[in-house]
This record gives C-alpha cells, structure tokens and sequence, in this order.
C-alpha cells in the first residue's frame, strides 16, 4: 500500500463488497466490517478510505479509465443479454440498465476529477 499517494482511486470490484454488506445488513441485520485495504482499478491496494464511486471524487486517472472500460463492457453485456431469446428482463429493465451504465461512463469520461489534488 503507498503512504504517499494522494489520489483517490475506484475498488477494483466497483464497491462489491460494500454494497453486499449493505445488501446483508438490510436484510438480516449483520454487519461484515469492510476490509482496510482494497485492490485498485489501476492494480495498487490502498486504503478503503481512499477509493470512491462517485466520479467526481476520483482522482486516479488510471482508475478513472479502468472504470469508464468496465462500465462501457457492463453496457454492451447487458444490452446483448437482454436481447437472447427467454431473458426474464423486459426491454424497459433491460434499457435502464444500459442507460445507467452509459450515463456513469459519460461521468468517467467527462470529469477528470483533479489531476494533482495537492
């Protein structure tokens, strides 16, 4: 883990892990700590407390572009999926999750967060 980066970087798994304790404490009331550290969008572990999902807080450009990739890929892979024969999702389910994941990565794109936030 480096001490010294000032960036504020995306988890690599999108905040999996918050949102499944979230998810566990909402519906059984059991609250997993999260972890100290996590992996990076750009490959480095630092600490939770220095990553986010929001795209305007994050600073890490490697980040920022590894997460507008896996959104884009979110995209298409919902948009394919949810045109086979037998999906169980309607085309309104399907097209508001594709506008989602098209609108967070217009955010990645768009915003490049601060570049050197010292």
């Amino acid at each position: 883990m480096s001490v010294r980066d000032p960036h504020i970087h995306v988890e690599l798994t999108f905040q999996a892990r918050a949102a499944t304790r979230n998810l566990l404490a909402s519906t059984f009331g059991l609250a997993a700590d999260l972890p100290a550290t996590v992996t990076t969008g750009c490959g480095i572990v630092v600490a939770y407390a220095m990553t986010s999902a929001e795209p305007a807080s994050v600073t890490c450009l490697a980040c920022r572009e590894h997460t507008h990739r896996e959104h884009l890929r979110l995209a298409d892979q919902v948009d394919r999926l949810g045109r086979l024969p037998g999906t169980t999702l309607d085309s309104d389910q399907v097209a508001r999750a594709v506008d989602r994941h098209r609108a967070i990565v217009r955010q990645f794109a768009g915003h490049k967060g601060n570049a050197d936030p010292s």
